[in-house]
């Protein structure tokens, strides 16, 4: 083992660890702002109660998502000093854009929605929320743009070993990231709504309060909606991936040779004759592209190498990744039906969805994991491999330390996380929520 394995390990463990957060922050978000509209539109006071409530979850993972996501872009100096070199000039750009504009401006208004309870007037304050939410979602739209250029590079040229952005619009329009940014945010509905039906079935396994079934009722509106996206853009991100990662798409199925009428495998030795190919290309007779063909062309294009993910991780995340989000999405649907009409939630529905919980973690981790090590060993395709990006004065030493401190730090962070939503949850929403003071006062918006 070297420095370079380490820095992986590093990079992906605290890279999963952040992701358990950024999906649910994106998703709950928009639930706490729709509950609020719900009460400023019906004055309903479980509403408010609600918002409370969920608010304050909402904010107990916001703060965690920035602490461990501050830790990000210290790796890239860090262990990756010649990622960092090359791709400095077009990553500057939408990592700028995401700082400056998207979380100051999401930061800025969910501080105002936080302390502005009994300071700003009833629409001024929703406003702030829904403002907030708005700056979460640019914030993911920036940050999956680069993400998505390190994919499909475009709107840029290497002038002395360096990438030079010579189109931003082409960076933030990118095919890669118009597909992948609205399939991730409709990932993250489905862990919000999942997070959501997992505290309102440990509530109604308690008491059948009529808040309980509302809020839950609207999580599962929003996973089912959320699953619908999902699978419209994952549709799309396949015929992608036929057409600019082929080795990944082929790796994802164990697909060794250019076959035509390619088959999809549900688990080894079972097989649906022609469905990878229709999933690729819409044609069940289109060739897909091999693993083994298409080491032998990239060693052509490339040089003498390896040019194979890991295949066994990126199959077995792939189907990870569908059954457990399938999973959700289909007990979402089940859930609407069982209760439609007012119908009261029947216990065994409220103990499967405690299940909702880590159905959709597990699924959204599995979906990272078979995007980023289905693109190795490129950092950059085409252009930039892992080996190369790595920072050539960091030893295996010092990795190794950083590793262990990370790694520790990051399990105490998840046991206060834990500790604080499950007081939370356990203790539940205000009996009473009194009205804010500034509503009550129905204060001048001049002041």
């Amino acid at each position: 083992m070297d420095a370079l394995d380490l820095a992986r390990w590093q990079f992906g463990i605290t890279t999963v660890y952040h992701f358990l957060f950024v999906p649910l922050t994106i998703g709950l978000g928009i639930f706490v702002a729709g509950l609020q509209t719900a009460w400023h539109r019906t004055g309903k006071e479980h509403y408010l109660r609600l918002t409370k409530f969920f608010g304050k979850l909402f904010l107990i993972n916001f703060a965690m998502g920035v602490v461990t996501g501050i830790v990000q872009e210290f790796q890239f100096g860090m262990n990756w000093s010649e990622y960092s070199v090359f791709v400095g000039d077009v990553f500057g750009a939408p990592l700028a854009m995401e700082a400056l504009l998207a979380f100051f401006m999401e930061s800025t208004f969910l501080g105002l929605w936080i302390f502005g309870w009994d300071r700003l007037p009833k629409k001024v304050h929703l406003a702030c929320i829904w403002a907030a939410t708005i700056g979460s979602n640019l914030s993911a739209y920036f940050i999956l743009a680069a993400n998505a250029w390190m994919k499909h590079p475009v709107g840029y040229e290497v002038v002395d070993g360096k990438a030079r952005m010579t189109d931003l619009w082409a960076v933030l329009t990118n095919s890669t990231a118009l597909a992948q940014v609205p399939h991730v945010i409709g990932a993250a509905f489905i862990v919000a709504g999942g997070f959501v039906l997992a505290v309102c079935g440990y509530h109604l396994l308690k008491t059948r309060a009529g808040m309980w079934r509302s809020a839950a009722r609207a999580a599962l509106v929003m996973t089912a909606i959320a699953g619908a996206v999902v699978a419209a853009t994952g549709d799309h991100s396949a015929r992608l991936m036929y057409e600019q990662q082929p080795m990944k798409l082929a790796a994802a199925e164990g697909l060794e040779r250019d076959t035509a009428a390619a088959p999809f495998s549900l688990a080894p030795g079972i097989e649906i004759p022609g469905v990878l190919s229709f999933l690729s290309t819409h044609d069940f007779n289109a060739t897909v592209q091999g693993t083994e063909d298409l080491q032998r062309r990239f060693e052509e294009q490339f040089g003498p190498g390896d040019y194979r993910p890991d295949q066994a991780i990126v199959f077995w995340s792939f189907r990870v990744m569908l059954v457990f989000g399938l999973s959700t999405v289909g007990l979402s649907v089940l859930g609407l039906w069982l209760t439609r009409r007012k119908r009261p939630f029947p216990a065994w529905l409220s103990r499967a969805m405690l299940l909702a919980l880590p159905l959709p973690l597990i699924a959204v981790i599995a979906g990272w994991l078979l995007s980023e090590i289905g693109r190795q060993p490129w950092t950059v395709a085409g252009e930039l491999l892992t080996a190369a990006s790595v920072s050539p004065g960091v030893s295996l030493a010092e990795v190794a330390i950083s590793l262990t401190i990370f790694t520790l730090l990051y399990g105490a962070l998840t046991v206060a996380e834990i500790v604080l939503l499950a007081k939370h949850v356990r203790k539940g929403p205000e009996e009473r929520v009194p009205a804010p003071a500034a509503e009550r006062r129905e204060p001048s918006l001049m002041y």
